[in-house]
């Protein structure tokens, strides 16, 4: 299985794409993940990997534990699923063309975060996900 994630402008803060790009590293050594930056919404939905599900990531979606973000990718790696592309939008969030075009839509949490700092607390969880399914300590 392959995690994209898909998100809306470039990370600015260097500091912020250093966190992320760690996580990312970290979580490669389990199953191939990417980030991809694009520039506007309708870029999100292009070319999507063939059988890929599609997450939404928005105020208004399911707000998991972390212990269900885990079974989520557990079960997508155990049916086979080809991969799972989380959708980041702008600072505008998604637009609602996108947000209905996700098999499922996610919050990360009730509070508003800016979309550069989820784009980090994703790629946080994508790798805490894969060390507790891989039955590894969780590395700081």
């Amino acid at each position: 299985m392959k995690v994209l994630v898909r998100a809306v402008g470039k990370m600015r803060d260097r500091r912020l794409e250093s966190v992320c790009q760690e996580y990312v590293e970290r979580a490669r050594r389990h199953l191939p993940v990417v980030i991809e930056e694009v520039e506007s919404d309708p870029d999100l939905l292009r070319n999507l990997p063939v059988g890929a599900e599609v997450v939404a990531l928005e105020p208004g979606g399911d707000c998991w534990t972390t212990a269900e973000f885990i079974k989520f990718i557990e079960h997508r790696m155990v049916q086979g699923t080809r991969a799972v592309v989380f959708l980041i939008g702008g600072a505008e969030g998604l637009t609602p063309t996108m947000v209905k075009a996700a098999q499922r839509r996610l919050s990360l949490s009730p509070l508003t975060l800016p979309h550069r700092l989820a784009r980090v607390i994703l790629c946080e969880q994508i790798y805490r996900a894969l060390s507790a399914l891989r039955g590894e300590p969780y590395n700081k």
